[in-house]
C-alpha cells in the first residue's frame, strides 16, 4: 500500500465519514455529476468527511464538491485509489491519498473508515461494494451504519431483492433496515444528518460511538 499526503493532514479517528461508490465514467456534463458535487459539497459544510475511490468520474465530482465547501472547516477529502494494469488517474481535490494493491485491503478499509455509505450510479465496482457493505452489516462484522442509494438506478435492484431473495426467506426484511434510497442529494443529505445528529450527541454526553474494527488498519 502506498500512502500520499496531499497537504499536512492526519485523519481524526473522531470524525463523521462518508464514503461513496461510483461510477469513474461520468462527464461533466452529466446530471448525476452535479447531484454527486453538490451532495459532497453540503457533508464538507458539515464539518463530515468523504471517502472515496479518488479516481476520475464521480469520485472527482465528490472530491470537487468537498473542497469547494462553504465552511473551511477541517475536515477531508479522502481518496482510496488501486492499482490497475490500465492506470486510473487520481483527481487533483484529495487531501489525502492511499493507494492499494489488492481490492479487498481497499475495500475493508473503506469499512474501517465509513460511518455512512452512500451508493450513486456505478457499474460492477459500486455494487460490489454495496453487497460487500450489506454483507458486514448483516452479519454484525461492522456497525449498523446506513447505506444509501442515490437516483433511481438502483430501484430496480431493491425490486429484485424484495422478489426473490427475501421472498424465498434468503434474507429477512429486518436485514433491509439500514438500507434507504434518496431521490436527489438533498434526500441523501437529510438520512445522513439522522445518524450524524445521533453520533455528536453520544460523543457530547462521552458515550462510546461505534467505530468499525476490522483486519486491516488504516491508521
Amino acid at each position: 500500500m502506498t500512502i500520499k499526503k496531499t497537504s499536512n493532514v492526519e485523519l481524526k479517528k473522531d470524525h463523521f465519514r462518508v464514503s461513496i461508490f461510483c461510477s469513474a465514467r461520468v462527464n461533466k456534463g452529466d446530471p448525476i455529476y452535479k447531484q454527486v458535487y453538490n451532495l459532497a459539497k453540503e457533508l464538507g459544510n458539515r464539518n463530515i468527511d468523504v471517502v472515496t475511490g479518488g479516481g476520475p468520474g464521480l469520485m472527482e465530482a465528490a472530491n470537487r464538491g468537498h473542497r469547494d465547501r462553504d465552511n473551511k472547516n477541517n475536515s477531508n477529502s479522502i481518496g482510496l485509489a488501486i492499482n490497475l494494469p490500465k492506470e486510473q488517474k487520481i483527481n487533483h481535490s484529495l487531501d489525502i491519498v492511499k493507494i492499494f494493491d489488492r481490492f479487498s485491503n481497499r475495500l475493508d478499509n473503506f469499512m474501517l473508515l465509513s460511518n455512512a455509505v452512500i451508493i450513486a450510479p456505478g457499474g460492477v465496482g459500486s455494487t460490489l461494494e454495496f453487497f460487500y457493505t450489506w454483507q458486514l452489516v448483516q452479519t454484525n462484522k461492522i456497525c449498523s451504519i446506513p447505506i444509501i442509494f442515490l437516483g433511481d438506478m438502483w430501484k430496480g435492484l431493491i425490486e429484485w431483492v424484495e422478489k426473490y431473495p427475501l421472498k424465498r426467506g434468503y434474507l429477512e426484511r429486518q436485514d433491509l433496515k439500514y438500507i434507504f434510497v434518496a431521490k436527489n442529494y438533498k434526500q441523501a443529505i437529510k438520512i445522513v444528518d439522522t445518524f450524524h445528529k445521533e453520533f455528536l450527541e453520544r460523543k457530547e454526553k462521552g458515550l462510546k460511538v461505534c467505530r468499525n474494527n476490522i483486519k486491516y488498519r488504516l491508521y
